[in-house]
């Protein structure tokens, strides 16, 4: 295995939940030499090749400062998002029922649920507290044994599902059984797992607590939770820690609550990032005038999120000039209707730079008659108006419990991504 291939295993055995895979990236981010920006602190100088990050909940911001002002530079940006489609705990989520013990749960973005059933679960996110002085007390919570399973009908009670398939009722089929009745509440079990503190409210969710692996007789593929989107993070901050000072501010953005639309204070539809840009370029050491509103024409965002690889029992379901295959390069993703953000000049520019150090690239549209999903991309630029392009790894089982991509794809990007931020 590759050491970009092993990383990027790591990295997300280590996020079952979007704070979890802020706190992993923080880690190593500080281990590069990055350090925290508080928002409500006051502002801090910046001087040229300064590292640093902000975050807020499942959202985080980590930058490079340029040697040039950044009105004049524009800005290079990343842009990825920490959640997935997963199970979420409900606020009061204890159920006894038929001699079960079970816990309420919704459904987080577009799930393909049929994947949940029958699998070993185990629950993550974050609880709040009472702390020692009556404040809440945020604190991350991470169970990795399977404490819970979305349980199947035998065939020989639902001989229907032959022919009319399998048919699911979100509020009465998912509430995962955990116990026998007399188990304890939710409520009692979490408390007892954080030594007996008052726990006020939690942000949980449900995870496969089967780690990621290489797999395929050749090792060719990666199977994985939760590659939409974290192998975007992940290329992103490995492309940021690898990459020197260059003229232009180089930042990477990586939201919370992307699959549920991105409208909230973490989210792309959010002022985090324009904010943060404006702190960037107001307390750069190097000044120029015109501001933020200088910077933003000269600016460019990619936006990274995971594109649909040809399946070879579903070939049909792809434009066939449009089929990217694992291991081929990164996708280039395209919609007249700006459900991708990517036009003839971004798509130009990126092009160009991947020519040049000979990454090979591949294209993605959506078949006519198909709806198309979307991204953070066209969120992002309509909110500040920085040209972007939209790109992604292609791979099957999207927003399966279970994803599969390419052992060699993460390198193509990573290394496409460090270009980009440094101008090579």
């Amino acid at each position: 295995m590759d050491d970009c291939t092993a990383q990027l295993l790591s990295y997300v055995s280590a996020s079952p939940s979007p704070y979890h895979c802020v706190a992993e990236s923080v880690r190593r981010l500080e281990s590069a030499g990055f350090r925290a920006l508080d928002e409500a602190a006051p502002p801090e100088k910046l001087t040229p090749g300064t590292t640093a990050y902000v975050r807020r909940a499942g959202s985080l911001i980590a930058f490079r400062a340029g040697s040039d002002a950044p009105a004049s530079a524009g800005f290079r940006l990343l842009g990825a998002h920490t959640d997935s489609p997963n199970l979420r705990l409900k606020p009061r989520p204890s159920v006894k029922a038929h001699g079960f013990r079970q816990w309420g749960v919704e459904t987080y973005g577009g799930v393909l649920l049929y994947t949940w059933f029958d699998r070993d679960l185990g629950v993550s996110g974050r609880v709040f507290v009472r702390g020692e002085k009556g404040e809440p007390e945020a604190r991350l919570f991470r169970h990795d044994e399977p404490i819970a399973r979305v349980g199947s009908l035998a065939i020989h009670l639902n001989r229907e599902i032959r022919d009319e398939g399998f048919r699911i009722d979100s509020q009465q089929h998912l509430p995962p059984i955990v116990g026998l009745e007399d188990a304890p509440t939710f409520e009692a079990w979490l408390s007892d797992q954080l030594g007996g503190a008052e726990v006020l409210s939690w942000d949980l969710g449900l995870h496969d607590i089967c780690p990621p692996t290489v797999g395929g007789i050749d090792g060719a593929f990666v199977f994985s939770p939760r590659l939409d989107n974290q192998a975007s993070c992940y290329a992103s901050l490995a492309a940021l820690i690898a990459s020197d000072t260059a003229p232009t501010p180089q930042v990477i953005v990586l939201f919370d609550h992307e699959e549920v639309g991105s409208r909230s204070h973490s989210g792309a539809m959010s002022a985090f990032l324009r904010d943060t840009l404006v702190q960037i370029e107001r307390n750069h050491t190097e000044r120029a005038p015109g501001g933020i509103e200088r910077a933003i024409p000269n600016s460019r965002l990619i936006s990274l999120d995971m594109a649909h690889g040809v399946h070879p029992n579903y070939a049909d379901r792809h434009e066939p000039n449009h089929r990217p295959v694992i291991n081929g390069g990164p996708v280039v993703k395209e919609h007249v209707e700006q459900r991708y953000a990517t036009d003839g000049e971004t798509s130009a520019w990126f092009r160009g730079l991947a020519a040049r150090h000979d990454i090979p690239l591949q294209d993605f549209v959506i078949k006519t008659n198909l709806a198309c999903g979307s991204t953070i991309g066209p969120i992002s630029a309509g909110e500040l108006g920085i040209k972007t392009i939209d790109v992604g790894n292609a791979m099957l089982g999207m927003h399966s419990i279970r994803e599969m991509a390419g052992t060699q794809d993460t390198a193509f990007l990573q290394s496409l991504l460090e270009v980009a931020l440094t101008g090579a």
